[in-house]
């Protein structure tokens, strides 16, 4: 069983200071627009994935005149799980950047740093640093360590949106679940990354084909990897999709999820690399010329269909929110089964969208985990289903008051 007890947060977007206890159960965030409701679950998501859901930039993260004078900003939360409680700190340095050069490097605060520690902006950069039980603790190991699954009005992109979207709800829920798999993931990235380098400089002929073939062995080792590592937990997702599709719209209706890779999985790790091999082979003129890997796991899709219908084509926007609706609570479903322990449920304002019937229902599921987090810009909605039962807090202006 795991929750968040705690959170604190120092100058983290328009929160200059914040100190919340929390209860394990439901807590409901409510308030006006723009008054740091999403910001509060924003960091709550931090503390499971390393990572903003919404910050194209880290730097935005910093509140601006703390920035401005250089002061840190700080995610802080104690986690109770089983036996233990411990903490996952998520800090960042906001540093000036000077545009000057050293050697053809860019100077912060008079000494050389590396451009892949920092967040570029303007004349500002963060390093982020976080720390578990007080030790120094990579993104990559934080992840999974608190299971968490966020709910919010852009998930109706599961359905609309672009490939790439889908693939990084199931790197995410894998991620969790696995610690290997994102280390494969990242692997992977690197390699095509570095694959796409001596594409282009074959074309421009500053390199052989022997150091393709290097590349083409790590990529086909990686990609590998992470497609049977997806088709795997694809069958187990599926499942969970069709009962929570079946419980939310009350038709006898089937929601099916089938994984599209862009390499055929084979019967197993090995076949699928000998098949990843020859698909490679067919394509290598055309990557030649468009300087870029042109198959592997960063082309893939998943299809959502309701009796064999395209929702991404021909679903309304009834539809694609039920189906959305449904991968998250698939995704709960998924992390409770694959590590034996309920992940936190965040909902950013979604209950409003929904009509009676689904949000009765999204709220009998989502109340039976540990802990739930909601966020409404209209209490009574909350209150309507769910009494004095949970925990109310009023946010306005970046501060929050306890009003249970």
């Amino acid at each position: 069983m795991t929750h968040i007890s705690q959170l604190t947060l120092s100058n983290f977007r328009n929160f200059v200071h914040l100190d919340l206890q929390l209860k394990s159960g439901v807590c409901v965030f409510f308030g006006g627009n723009a008054q740091g409701k999403t910001t509060i679950l924003e960091a709550m998501y931090l503390l499971a994935i390393a990572r903003s859901f919404r910050a194209e930039n880290e730097r935005e993260l910093v509140n601006f005149k703390a920035a401005a004078v250089g002061e840190q900003a700080l995610v802080s939360g104690a986690i109770e799980k089983k036996d233990e409680r411990f903490s996952v700190y998520v800090g960042y340095q906001p540093q000036l950047k000077h545009r000057e050069s050293n050697n053809g490097k860019s100077t912060v605060n008079g000494s050389l740093a590396e451009t892949a520690s920092f967040v570029d902006n303007s004349n500002v950069s963060v390093r982020k640093q976080i720390r578990v039980r007080r030790k120094p603790c990579t993104g990559t190991e934080l992840v999974g360590l608190v299971g968490a699954v966020l709910f919010s009005a852009d998930d109706i992109e599961l359905v609309y949106g672009s490939p790439a979207i889908r693939r990084r709800y199931l790197d995410i829920l894998l991620s969790q679940s696995d610690s290997n798999y994102i280390k494969m993931l990242q692997r992977y990235r690197r390699v095509v990354q570095q694959r796409n380098q001596v594409l282009k400089a074959l074309k421009e002929r500053r390199a052989n084909l022997d150091e393709l073939d290097f590349w083409d062995d790590q990529l086909i080792k990686e990609g590998s990897g992470v497609i049977w590592r997806r088709n795997d937990a694809m069958g187990r997702l599926a499942i969970f999709a069709t009962e929570h599709y079946k419980n939310l719209s009350d038709l006898n209706q089937i929601l099916a999820i089938t994984y599209l890779p862009s390499i055929p999985c084979g019967s197993d790790i090995g076949d699928t690399e000998y098949i990843f091999k020859n698909r490679l082979h067919e394509v290598k003129a055309r990557e030649l010329a468009q300087c870029s890997t042109a198959i592997g796991p960063h082309r893939d899709d998943v299809a959502l269909t309701v009796d064999q219908r395209d929702m991404g084509v021909f679903a309304s926007r009834g539809e694609a929110r039920s189906v959305a609706l449904s991968l998250r609570l698939s995704e709960a479903s998924y992390l409770s089964s694959a590590k034996g322990e309920e992940p936190i449920i965040l909902l950013d304002d979604v209950l409003s969208e929904m009509d009676m019937q689904r949000r009765i229902r999204v709220l009998q599921k989502i109340t039976a985990y540990e802990q739930a987090i909601i966020t409404t810009t209209d209490q009574d909605v909350v209150e309507l289903h769910l009494g004095s039962g949970p925990d109310y807090f009023h946010v306005l202006d970046g501060s929050v008051n306890n009003v249970t």
